[in-house]
């Protein structure tokens, strides 16, 4: 991929999601009191106010502090920062790569902020499904993370998949 469109696909990505992902959890540390749950569409979609010491579904959660500031805030940060430094500079990636790469460093960066402003804790607000099968809390940050992993490990079963494009 050329440098100026990898360039302008990353920062786009970025920017983008890690914007979503702050504004919104500011909007519910403003609006929600951790707990506090609203239902919406016939309780598919339910907005829960949650600050995890954890990873993705509280994973972690019970680690020791010191373990934890290692893990989530030292290694994510130095993972997410390799992920956006391959997305940007990593040769024979193709779009779909490249755009992978950087939803991973986006929503990694998105949770390392959280983690540094609010005492290694991220805010998490998200919660879907019907009845009683339903995923965790979670927020846009792990969304974007999941879906360039997705992405890459689609990708990663094709060949001829660093010349893939849009």
């Amino acid at each position: 991929m050329r440098t100026i469109p990898r360039i302008c696909l990353v920062t786009v990505t970025l920017v983008g999601c890690v914007g979503c992902d702050q504004i919104s959890k500011g909007a519910v540390r403003s609006h929600l009191v951790i707990g506090e749950t609203y239902s919406y569409l016939h309780d598919v979609l339910r907005l829960t106010h949650a600050e995890n010491s954890g990873a993705f579904l509280s994973l972690g959660a019970k680690l020791p502090e010191n373990v934890r500031t290692i893990l989530f805030t030292v290694l994510v940060g130095l993972f997410s920062f390799s992920a956006l430094l391959a997305a940007l500079f990593a040769r024979r990636l193709g779009r779909w790569q490249v755009a992978a790469l950087a939803l991973i460093a986006a929503g990694g960066v998105g949770n390392w902020i959280d983690r540094l402003l609010k005492n290694g804790l991220v805010t998490d607000f998200l919660n879907v499904g019907i009845g009683p099968l339903r995923t965790g809390i979670f927020n846009v940050a792990d969304m974007a993370l999941m879906l360039g992993v997705v992405m890459l490990l689609l990708m990663s079963g094709r060949s001829g998949a660093s010349n893939n494009s849009f």
